[in-house]
């Protein structure tokens, strides 16, 4: 017989005092999926845990980590929009490219109880776009968004190898800082971006809330998308977002929210759990 791995079995399964807690802490929270996701993973793994959403404005994270930290069964906290960028600085140490971007999506108990702070977005959108098909080796990539996501993305995709990659996101200081950041690595041409048309790029990722609430508009004009370029966005609800639905409708092929959300999981479970 299969395993159910849904979350009510999961709780059915047994939650006790000796459950170890992980915090996913975002502002809005309900789109989420890591709760269920992780605490799939993490039990699969043979970890007796589980993964608690909290709904956490950026005026009370300060208050958060205050509450949790104290906490001895709580074993980590995965970070979602806005506070990627804010979560580093309540970590005692980073990872290297946390520390570069000066952003964190996941930490974990440091020996002494503090907190270590890593980022997993980036691979994971580099990773799900190689299950595509796409190696970002010598393309030309257009990043929409330089938050805590698409920092990690841009990043990723330039250690990738890509041969050049524009940035554009509403906030132009951000973008600038982000672009000047990337461009400091050597590793290929990085630019800001205002309206560089679609074909002109190999691959285009939204790394944009866009797409999430009904009636958004598209990141990007898809109209002329070439049939070769990849198409990858990070919004996992609606699972086929109106970008992703439009760039299939030009033959392009693509990296849902949710493909990537895998990819997410797996590395957040490797990092929680030191492996």
């Amino acid at each position: 017989m299969a395993q159910d791995t849904s979350f009510s079995a999961l709780l059915d399964a047994g939650l006790s005092g000796a459950t170890r807690l992980y915090f996913i802490v975002g502002d809005p929270i309900a789109q989420v999926r890591s709760p269920s996701g992780v605490t799939a993973a993490l039990r699969k793994a043979g970890h007796d845990a589980i993964v608690i959403p909290a709904h956490v404005a950026p005026a009370d994270l300060a208050a958060f980590f205050a509450g949790v930290t104290p906490m001895q069964n709580v074993d980590g906290v995965i970070i979602t929009v806005p506070h990627k960028f804010s979560a580093a600085g309540f970590c005692a140490s980073l990872a290297e490219e946390s520390a570069f971007l000066g952003a964190a999506n996941m930490l974990r108990r440091n020996a002494d109880g503090s907190w270590h702070g890593g980022m997993s977005d980036g691979a994971a959108m580099v990773a799900a776009l190689g299950d595509a098909g796409c190696d970002p080796q010598g393309k030309r990539a257009l990043l929409i968004g330089a938050g805590g996501a698409g920092s990690a993305i841009g990043h990723a995709l330039v250690n990738a190898g890509v041969a050049s990659l524009a940035v554009r996101d509403f906030d132009a200081a951000r973008t600038k800082a982000l672009a000047s950041r990337l461009a400091s690595l050597g590793r290929g041409a990085v630019s800001v971006d205002s309206d560089s048309g679609a074909e002109n790029f190999d691959i285009v990722v939204n790394a944009s809330p866009a797409g999430m609430r009904e009636g958004d508009p598209l990141p990007i004009d898809v109209s002329k998308l070439d049939a070769k370029t990849f198409v990858g966005d990070v919004v996992t609800k609606p699972p086929l977002t109106p970008f992703i639905e439009a760039a299939r409708a030009q033959g392009c092929r693509t990296v849902t929210g949710t493909q990537m959300f895998g990819r997410v999981c797996d590395k957040i479970v490797d990092y929680l759990l030191k492996r």
